[in-house]
Formats: structure tokens, C-alpha cells, sequence
């Protein structure tokens, strides 16, 4: 692809390079060649930027100027994104049902349907078109899912939940696992609470590997529209995530958790449940959560608290021995 498509596809401004210039691939700065299109947002990197080998170099409109052939974005990371999507050829499943499929009579299955190896598929499940299963896939019993699904191997969906269009699961998801609902009896037993409701996931919802979305005892669980879940997090039952909301790995959500819009939840955040976090929130990595969350806020430490206030605690935290000497030495302090 020459330089210019390349510019014009991504909507990107180039400056300061060939037109002609033939891209063939996308690299990391340090080890894109020749042909390469590479991508530097963060202005500490333009020594880098200056010397890298690549033949193109994406960056922000307002990067400092380098010698390589620029392509200058108002959203950067985005068009880099795009460039990768471009130029990446992902593997092609063709329309077909393996021979060690299951799939139950009663179920129905859309056009142009990938089925791969001993994928199991249960009674009155309906999938829109186009969707792919790769191997060991599990749809349990009467579930509902749209189109363009795409269920990488070992991945499951338990009875009753609904997906919407455009969802992917990656390897090892479990949407719908019961919920963690147990009853003390008069013996002093746990008492399994029946998990009875569903979880429902929205479109173009991404939950990535080892996630578990766990149904609800009554009502259910949701995940709303473009919500993108990472590895290793914890949904637990009856929770609410709003749209476009991100849940960073090793995230864990007690129970009827609700979480707004456009909230960004940093690795291994822990909220207790029945909490609310508001739209817009953002809770900083390994913090811990306890009571509902303001809109727009950024939250810290565990428990957590306001953002600004937790980095002047911790700044003062290493202080904390030589400021107990002072209190119980004043004099050596003088």
C-alpha cells in the first residue's frame, strides 16, 4: 500500500515523506524497517521517533517534527489501531459444522455459521449469521445470541443468557456461571441459593480470556453495549455494567455492583457489593471500594478515596517513621 493511501484510509495527514513510498507491514518503533508504518504518542519517545527505522512514523498533531515521514492524527493510538487491523490477516474459518459437533435438532443456527470441533450446542439455542465457534465451544440450553458472534475455544454461555450482536468471547470465557449465593441453615450449612436468572451481554461487548459473568439468583445480570472486559475478572451475580465501560484485568465485582457509563476500573479494583459507581468514575489500580462513587470521580488506594487526597497520603506515608520519632522525641527534632 502506498504511503498516501495509507494517509487517506486513515484519515491522517502526511507530512514531511514520499507519497510513493510502499508500506508493507506495521512494526514497534524499535523494530520496524523499511516499509514498516510505526506509532509514538508520548513526546519522551522522540529521540526514538528520530532514529527509528521505520518508513513512517504515526503520531499526534502536535508531536515535535522528525526527519521520518510523518502521519500526524488527532487521535493517534486510534489510527495506529487501524493501521494494524489493515494490515493484519487473521485466520479464515469457513461456513461448515464439524463432524464431531453436537448440535441439538432444535436448535437454530444462522448462515454462513463456523462450527469446529466437538463444539457443543443444546436444545432451542438460536444464533444469528456469520457467527464463529472454534473448538470445545459449550451453548447450553435455550440461549439467544445475534450476529457475528465469535467464540474462541473453551469458551461458554450457560442456559437462558442473551447476547447481542457483534460479541466476542475469548478462550476460557464463562457467561452465566452461577452466581457465589449461599444460605446459612439452622444447622450451621451452607444452603446452595439457586442461581435463576440470566446474564444478558449487549453488542459489541468483548469479555477476554478467563472471565467469568456470573448469572444472578432473581433478575439478572447485564453487561451493556461496548463493553470491553480484560482477562481474569469477576463478575458477580446480579451486577450491572454500563456502556463502554472497561474492566481491566483481575477486576473482582461483588454482587449487585452497579456500574455506570464510561467507567475505567484498573487492574485487580475490588468493589464490595451493592455499591454503586457512577458513570465516568475512575478507580485507580489494586484499589478497594466500599460505598457508592460520584460521577467523574477518580478514586484511589483501598479503601479507596479521592484521587488527589491519596497521592498526598502516600506521599507522606514514607515520612510516617521519622514523624513518629518527632512526636515521641520532640526535643531531638529541635
Amino acid at each position: 500500500m502506498k504511503l498516501a493511501q495509507l494517509a487517506s484510509t486513515l484519515g491522517v495527514r502526511l507530512e514531511n515523506g514520499s507519497p510513493e513510498t510502499e508500506i508493507t507491514g506495521v512494526a514497534g518503533i524499535e523494530e520496524a524497517g523499511s516499509g514498516h508504518v510505526t506509532f509514538v504518542a508520548n513526546p519522551k519517545y522522540a529521540a526514538a521517533a528520530k532514529t527509528t527505522k521505520a518508513s513512517a512514523v504515526i503520531v499526534d498533531e502536535n508531536f515535535p517534527a522528525i526527519p521520518t515521514a510523518t502521519l500526524r492524527s488527532k487521535n493517534s493510538y486510534l489510527a495506529f489501531a487501524r493501521a494494524i487491523e489493515l494490515f493484519y490477516q487473521p485466520p479464515q474459518y469457513e461456513p461448515g459444522i464439524h463432524p464431531t459437533a453436537v448440535v441439538h435438532a432444535s436448535a437454530k443456527i444462522g448462515a454462513n455459521a463456523h462450527i469446529g470441533p466437538y463444539v457443543s450446542i443444546d436444545r432451542d439455542v438460536q444464533i444469528g449469521d456469520n457467527a464463529t465457534l472454534l473448538a470445545h465451544v459449550v451453548i447450553y440450553s435455550s440461549v439467544k445470541i445475534g450476529g457475528n458472534f465469535f467464540a474462541h475455544a473453551h469458551s461458554m454461555v450457560r442456559e437462558h443468557c442473551r447476547l447481542g450482536d457483534n460479541v466476542v468471547l475469548q478462550n476460557g470465557v464463562v457467561v452465566g456461571s452461577d452466581g457465589f449465593g449461599f444460605a446459612k441453615d439452622d444447622a450451621g450449612h451452607w444452603f446452595k441459593i439457586v442461581q435463576s436468572g440470566p446474564t444478558i451481554v449487549g453488542d459489541n461487548v468483548e469479555i477476554q480470556a478467563n472471565s467469568c459473568i456470573d448469572r444472578a439468583s432473581v433478575g439478572e445480570t447485564r453487561i451493556g453495549n461496548g463493553v470491553k472486559v480484560d482477562n481474569l475478572v469477576q463478575v458477580g451475580h446480579g451486577s450491572t455494567i454500563g456502556e463502554d465501560t472497561l474492566l481491566c484485568a483481575q477486576v473482582g465485582l461483588a454482587g449487585s455492583t452497579e456500574i455506570g457509563k464510561s467507567a475505567i476500573l484498573a487492574g485487580q479494583v475490588g468493589v464490595a457489593g451493592h455499591c454503586k459507581v457512577e458513570d465516568r468514575v475512575i478507580i485507580t489500580a489494586q484499589s478497594g471500594t466500599h460505598g457508592d462513587i460520584p460521577a467523574g470521580s477518580m478514586i484511589s488506594g483501598s479503601p479507596g478515596f479521592d484521587h488527589k487526597q491519596w497521592l498526598r497520603c502516600t506521599a507522606v506515608f514514607s515520612k510516617l517513621p521519622e514523624l513518629a520519632r518527632a512526636i515521641r522525641n520532640p526535643k531531638s527534632s529541635e
